[in-house]
Protein backbone atom coordinates (compact mmCIF):
# COMPACT_ATOMS: atom_id res chain seq x y z
CA UNK A 1 0.00 0.00 0.00
CA UNK A 2 1.52 3.25 -1.19
CA UNK A 3 0.27 6.40 0.53
CA UNK A 4 0.86 9.99 -0.54
CA UNK A 5 0.41 12.85 1.90
CA UNK A 6 -0.13 16.39 0.65
CA UNK A 7 0.49 18.88 3.43
CA UNK A 8 3.14 18.12 6.04
CA UNK A 9 2.27 20.60 8.73
CA UNK A 10 1.63 19.56 12.32
CA UNK A 11 -1.22 17.15 11.51
CA UNK A 12 0.16 15.78 8.26
CA UNK A 13 3.61 15.15 9.70
CA UNK A 14 2.31 13.24 12.72
CA UNK A 15 0.05 11.06 10.60
CA UNK A 16 2.87 10.47 8.11
CA UNK A 17 5.31 9.47 10.85
CA UNK A 18 2.80 7.04 12.37
CA UNK A 19 2.14 5.45 8.99
CA UNK A 20 5.87 5.00 8.38
CA UNK A 21 6.25 3.43 11.83
CA UNK A 22 3.36 1.07 11.03
CA UNK A 23 5.11 -0.11 7.86
CA UNK A 24 3.41 1.94 5.15
CA UNK A 25 5.23 3.14 2.03
CA UNK A 26 4.76 6.91 2.34
CA UNK A 27 5.73 9.80 0.09
CA UNK A 28 4.77 13.43 0.56
CA UNK A 29 4.94 17.01 -0.56
CA UNK A 30 4.63 20.37 1.14
CA UNK A 31 5.98 23.54 -0.48
CA UNK A 32 7.00 24.95 2.91
CA UNK A 33 8.20 21.94 4.90
CA UNK A 34 10.47 18.95 4.57
CA UNK A 35 8.84 15.56 5.19
CA UNK A 36 9.53 13.69 8.43
CA UNK A 37 12.00 10.82 8.55
CA UNK A 38 10.99 7.82 6.44
CA UNK A 39 8.76 9.79 4.06
CA UNK A 40 9.97 10.00 0.47
CA UNK A 41 10.17 13.62 -0.65
CA UNK A 42 8.48 14.52 -3.94
CA UNK A 43 8.81 17.71 -5.97
CA UNK A 44 5.11 18.68 -6.23
CA UNK A 45 1.54 17.42 -5.70
CA UNK A 46 1.33 15.52 -9.00
CA UNK A 47 4.70 13.86 -8.42
CA UNK A 48 3.66 12.80 -4.92
CA UNK A 49 0.47 11.07 -6.06
CA UNK A 50 1.56 9.53 -9.37
CA UNK A 51 2.09 6.02 -7.93
CA UNK A 52 -0.14 6.23 -4.85
CA UNK A 53 -2.98 3.88 -3.92
CA UNK A 54 -4.26 6.32 -1.30
CA UNK A 55 -3.81 10.10 -1.08
CA UNK A 56 -4.29 12.03 2.14
CA UNK A 57 -4.92 15.72 1.52
CA UNK A 58 -4.06 17.46 4.80
CA UNK A 59 -3.75 21.06 3.66
CA UNK A 60 -6.48 23.55 4.50
CA UNK A 61 -10.06 24.19 3.43
CA UNK A 62 -8.79 26.79 0.94
CA UNK A 63 -6.35 24.32 -0.62
CA UNK A 64 -8.68 21.31 -0.80
CA UNK A 65 -9.88 21.84 -4.38
CA UNK A 66 -6.61 23.29 -5.75
CA UNK A 67 -4.68 20.28 -4.39
CA UNK A 68 -6.97 17.93 -6.29
CA UNK A 69 -6.74 19.96 -9.48
CA UNK A 70 -2.94 19.98 -9.32
CA UNK A 71 -2.91 16.21 -8.86
CA UNK A 72 -5.74 15.09 -11.09
CA UNK A 73 -3.80 14.20 -14.24
CA UNK A 74 -1.40 12.03 -12.23
CA UNK A 75 -4.09 10.04 -10.39
CA UNK A 76 -4.94 6.54 -11.58
CA UNK A 77 -8.55 5.29 -11.68
CA UNK A 78 -9.48 3.54 -8.45
CA UNK A 79 -7.19 5.65 -6.27
CA UNK A 80 -8.72 6.85 -2.99
CA UNK A 81 -8.49 10.61 -2.52
CA UNK A 82 -9.03 11.27 1.19
CA UNK A 83 -9.69 14.88 2.11
CA UNK A 84 -8.91 15.47 5.79
CA UNK A 85 -9.47 19.22 5.66
CA UNK A 86 -12.21 20.96 7.61
CA UNK A 87 -13.98 22.29 4.53
CA UNK A 88 -17.68 22.91 3.97
CA UNK A 89 -19.85 19.96 2.89
CA UNK A 90 -20.25 21.59 -0.51
CA UNK A 91 -16.50 21.55 -1.03
CA UNK A 92 -16.36 17.84 -0.21
CA UNK A 93 -19.19 17.17 -2.65
CA UNK A 94 -17.38 19.17 -5.35
CA UNK A 95 -14.24 17.11 -4.74
CA UNK A 96 -16.19 13.89 -5.19
CA UNK A 97 -17.77 15.12 -8.42
CA UNK A 98 -14.49 16.34 -9.90
CA UNK A 99 -12.50 13.28 -8.87
CA UNK A 100 -15.23 10.97 -10.09
CA UNK A 101 -14.66 12.23 -13.62
CA UNK A 102 -11.37 10.30 -13.57
CA UNK A 103 -12.63 7.30 -11.63
CA UNK A 104 -11.03 8.49 -8.39
CA UNK A 105 -12.98 7.73 -5.20
CA UNK A 106 -13.22 10.49 -2.61
CA UNK A 107 -13.28 9.83 1.12
CA UNK A 108 -14.58 12.77 3.16
CA UNK A 109 -12.64 12.48 6.42
CA UNK A 110 -13.62 14.45 9.51
CA UNK A 111 -10.94 14.53 12.21
CA UNK A 112 -12.92 14.50 15.46
CA UNK A 113 -10.13 15.58 17.83
CA UNK A 114 -6.87 17.54 17.64
CA UNK A 115 -4.18 15.51 15.84
CA UNK A 116 -1.12 16.53 17.92
CA UNK A 117 -0.37 13.79 20.40
CA UNK A 118 -2.74 11.33 18.72
CA UNK A 119 -1.51 11.23 15.14
CA UNK A 120 -2.96 8.30 13.22
CA UNK A 121 -5.11 7.37 16.22
CA UNK A 122 -7.07 10.60 16.07
CA UNK A 123 -10.75 9.56 15.88
CA UNK A 124 -12.00 9.94 12.31
CA UNK A 125 -15.45 9.77 10.72
CA UNK A 126 -15.47 9.11 6.97
CA UNK A 127 -18.16 9.17 4.29
CA UNK A 128 -18.32 9.16 0.52
CA UNK A 129 -17.59 6.61 -2.22
CA UNK A 130 -14.09 5.87 -0.89
CA UNK A 131 -15.10 5.64 2.77
CA UNK A 132 -15.15 1.88 3.26
CA UNK A 133 -11.84 1.32 1.48
CA UNK A 134 -10.24 4.19 3.42
CA UNK A 135 -11.39 2.65 6.70
CA UNK A 136 -10.03 -0.76 5.71
CA UNK A 137 -6.64 0.58 4.64
CA UNK A 138 -5.97 2.94 7.54
CA UNK A 139 -7.61 0.62 10.04
CA UNK A 140 -5.00 -1.99 9.15
CA UNK A 141 -2.33 0.52 10.20
CA UNK A 142 -4.03 1.20 13.55
CA UNK A 143 -6.20 4.21 12.72
CA UNK A 144 -9.45 4.88 14.59
CA UNK A 145 -11.96 5.19 11.71
CA UNK A 146 -15.77 5.07 11.77
CA UNK A 147 -17.70 4.91 8.49
CA UNK A 148 -20.68 7.25 8.22
CA UNK A 149 -23.06 6.11 5.47
CA UNK A 150 -23.77 8.79 2.91
CA UNK A 151 -22.04 10.90 0.28
CA UNK A 152 -18.94 13.04 0.63
CA UNK A 153 -19.93 15.93 2.84
CA UNK A 154 -21.85 13.83 5.34
CA UNK A 155 -18.90 13.25 7.67
CA UNK A 156 -17.69 16.85 7.74
CA UNK A 157 -21.28 18.06 8.18
CA UNK A 158 -21.49 16.20 11.46
CA UNK A 159 -18.18 17.59 12.65
CA UNK A 160 -19.19 21.15 11.80
CA UNK A 161 -22.53 20.79 13.57
CA UNK A 162 -20.66 19.64 16.65
CA UNK A 163 -18.29 22.58 16.21
CA UNK A 164 -21.19 25.02 16.53
CA UNK A 165 -21.61 23.71 20.07
CA UNK A 166 -18.04 22.94 21.03
CA UNK A 167 -16.29 25.97 19.57
CA UNK A 168 -19.23 28.16 20.59
CA UNK A 169 -18.91 26.87 24.14
CA UNK A 170 -15.18 27.58 24.12
CA UNK A 171 -15.81 31.10 22.86
CA UNK A 172 -18.41 31.70 25.57
CA UNK A 173 -16.00 30.51 28.26
CA UNK A 174 -13.21 32.73 26.92
CA UNK A 175 -15.49 35.78 26.84
CA UNK A 176 -16.98 35.13 30.28
CA UNK A 177 -13.58 34.60 31.91
CA UNK A 178 -12.16 37.72 30.27
CA UNK A 179 -14.98 39.74 31.84
CA UNK A 180 -14.60 37.92 35.16
CA UNK A 181 -10.91 38.87 35.23
CA UNK A 182 -11.94 42.50 34.87
CA UNK A 183 -14.56 42.09 37.59
CA UNK A 184 -12.12 40.36 39.95
CA UNK A 185 -13.94 37.02 40.22
CA UNK A 186 -12.27 34.80 37.62
CA UNK A 187 -11.46 31.98 40.08
CA UNK A 188 -15.07 31.85 41.24
CA UNK A 189 -16.43 31.73 37.68
CA UNK A 190 -13.90 29.11 36.57
CA UNK A 191 -14.95 26.83 39.43
CA UNK A 192 -18.64 27.46 38.71
CA UNK A 193 -18.25 26.61 35.01
CA UNK A 194 -16.31 23.46 35.85
CA UNK A 195 -18.99 22.27 38.26
CA UNK A 196 -21.78 22.95 35.77
CA UNK A 197 -20.05 21.10 32.91
CA UNK A 198 -19.26 18.12 35.15
CA UNK A 199 -22.99 17.55 35.65
CA UNK A 200 -24.02 17.58 31.99
CA UNK A 201 -26.02 14.67 30.59
CA UNK A 202 -28.81 14.17 28.04
CA UNK A 203 -31.40 15.58 30.44
CA UNK A 204 -29.32 18.74 30.69
CA UNK A 205 -29.67 19.24 26.95
CA UNK A 206 -33.45 18.87 27.19
CA UNK A 207 -33.55 21.43 30.01
CA UNK A 208 -31.36 23.86 28.07
CA UNK A 209 -33.49 23.67 24.95
CA UNK A 210 -36.83 23.67 26.73
CA UNK A 211 -35.88 26.43 29.15
CA UNK A 212 -34.53 28.64 26.39
CA UNK A 213 -37.86 28.55 24.57
CA UNK A 214 -40.08 28.79 27.66
CA UNK A 215 -38.15 31.64 29.30
CA UNK A 216 -36.97 33.52 26.22
CA UNK A 217 -38.47 36.85 27.40
CA UNK A 218 -36.79 36.85 30.80
CA UNK A 219 -33.51 35.50 29.48
CA UNK A 220 -33.41 38.09 26.70
CA UNK A 221 -33.54 40.80 29.38
CA UNK A 222 -30.86 38.95 31.38
CA UNK A 223 -28.50 38.72 28.43
CA UNK A 224 -29.12 42.36 27.54
CA UNK A 225 -27.92 43.23 31.04
CA UNK A 226 -24.98 40.83 30.72
CA UNK A 227 -23.92 42.36 27.39
CA UNK A 228 -24.14 45.82 28.92
CA UNK A 229 -22.00 44.69 31.86
CA UNK A 230 -19.30 43.27 29.60
CA UNK A 231 -19.20 46.45 27.56
CA UNK A 232 -18.83 48.42 30.79
CA UNK A 233 -15.91 46.22 31.80
CA UNK A 234 -14.20 46.86 28.47
CA UNK A 235 -14.89 43.40 26.99
CA UNK A 236 -16.70 43.30 23.67
CA UNK A 237 -19.81 41.13 24.22
CA UNK A 238 -19.74 39.06 21.04
CA UNK A 239 -21.15 35.84 22.50
CA UNK A 240 -23.40 37.57 25.03
CA UNK A 241 -24.86 39.78 22.31
CA UNK A 242 -25.43 36.80 20.01
CA UNK A 243 -27.26 34.97 22.81
CA UNK A 244 -29.33 38.10 23.50
CA UNK A 245 -30.30 38.40 19.84
CA UNK A 246 -31.33 34.76 19.60
CA UNK A 247 -33.46 35.06 22.73
CA UNK A 248 -35.11 38.22 21.42
CA UNK A 249 -35.96 36.41 18.20
CA UNK A 250 -37.46 33.49 20.12
CA UNK A 251 -39.39 35.89 22.37
CA UNK A 252 -40.82 37.72 19.38
CA UNK A 253 -41.72 34.47 17.67
CA UNK A 254 -43.66 33.32 20.72
CA UNK A 255 -45.68 36.54 20.89
CA UNK A 256 -46.74 36.62 17.22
Amino acid sequence: MTIAILGLGEAGSEIASDLVAAGADVRGFDPLREPPSGVQVRRDDADAVRDADLVLSVNSSHDALPALELSLTALQPGVIWADLNTAAPGVKAALAERAGERGVLVADVALMAPVPGKGLRTPMVVSGPGAQRYAEVLGAFGADVSVQPGPAGEAISRKLLRSVFYKGLAAAVVEALAAAEKAGCADWLRANISAELAGFDERTIDRLVGGTHRHARRRADEMTAAADQLAGLGVEPRIAAAARDLLIELRNRETT
